[in-house]
């Protein structure tokens, strides 16, 4: 009797389960959609010699939404709303993200007005892109997005690729013409939480723009350390007009909701036509950033820091500046 017993509670669990994962595979993909709002904010004072200037700022305000049509297909739009003019209120709007996304398993394929590679990786592992840009995006070496496709895959958990064909203005100039950007970036996974990427990207006309850039981040629960090196060859496809850079930075998770960083960038130019000064000498030098982050709640983010620039130019006099970033996100 007892074995009677058991054997029909174990017929019902086997149905009931198997009637639950039919129903599972019968539930119909719904399409839906959700805004997103991104603000960076600051209130900063800035030394310069015996010379102190103040302002509070709005520096930039993403608007976006993001629909999702099928299980591979969907589709993201994103305003950059940015303030051009220091301390002022006369904001610029841009068109940033207008993107097709097609994702299957490990392949994901964007076109469109697209986000893209160059320095994603690193932009995202120092992490505070609403107090300072990563070192490619400060000093101009590429644009975050930009009219093109883009296609990457994840081959295991040791390798991943990507591949971009752009226009290569930038989202902020989209004329047409036949000057394009071919990228690839190639990024391993050696052991737990490090990445080590190299990425190099080719823009011609008469003279060929080139950048190569390579990247290595560790990322434990409460510590992160990433440093990056970068070289882009006939800048602005001038020729012989070269610039080359680091970036070192580190976060450290000193209490819940409370971190640390630093970072240093050193940036340089070399001489060409036998001038005395490197070309780009009045934008050469070393930025020193050093704060700590408080998360009150999910969404908000506050940074007190400290912001150090050192012109490699001997008749600039060093600036020093104290900020107090802000990030909303919802």
């Amino acid at each position: 009797m007892k074995r009677l017993k058991l054997s029909i509670i174990t017929l019902v669990l086997l149905v009931s389960g198997i009637k639950a994962q039919e129903s599972n595979t019968d539930i119909e993909f719904k399409p839906s959609g959700k805004p997103y709002v991104k603000i960076f904010s600051n209130a900063h004072t800035t030394f310069i010699n015996e010379d102190n200037t103040s302002a509070f700022e709005i520096k930039r305000a993403y608007f976006g939404y993001n629909y999702t049509f099928s299980e591979n297909f969907s589709t993201k739009i994103t305003l950059d709303v940015g303030d051009p003019d220091a301390g002022n209120f006369q904001m610029t709007v841009y068109l940033k993200k207008a993107s097709l996304i097609y994702k299957k398993n490990n392949f994901t394929a964007n076109f469109g007005l697209i986000g893209l590679y160059g320095f994603k990786t690193q932009e995202k592992h120092w992490g505070y892109r609403y107090l300072y840009k990563s070192f490619q995006d400060e000093h101009k070496f590429g644009s975050s997005a930009d009219l093109g496709a883009s296609f990457s895959y994840k081959f295991s958990d040791f390798i991943s690729a990507d591949a971009m064909i752009l226009n290569g203005e930038g989202y902020k100039n989209l004329q047409s013409d036949n000057t394009y950007k071919g990228a690839l970036g190639i990024t391993i996974t050696p052991i737990k939480n490090l990445n080590i990427r190299a990425y190099y990207d080719l823009m011609s006309t008469d003279v060929a723009q080139q950048t190569i850039a390579f990247f290595a981040g560790y990322k434990a629960d409460k510590f992160k350390v990433g440093a990056e090196y970068n070289i882009q060859n006939n800048n602005k496809m001038i020729e012989d007009q070269d610039l080359t850079g680091i970036s070192l930075y580190t976060s450290v998770s000193v209490i819940k909701k409370l971190n640390m960083f630093g970072r240093l960038d050193n940036l340089r130019s070399n001489k060409v036509d036998g001038e005395s000064d490197t070309w780009n000498i009045l934008k050469d030098g070393q930025a020193y950033i050093l704060g700590v982050e408080y998360k009150p709640t999910k969404g908000i983010k506050i940074s007190p820091n400290y912001q150090g620039w050192s012109s490699s130019n001997e008749n600039t006099p060093f600036e020093s500046s104290v900020y107090l970033n802000f990030e909303i996100n919802f």
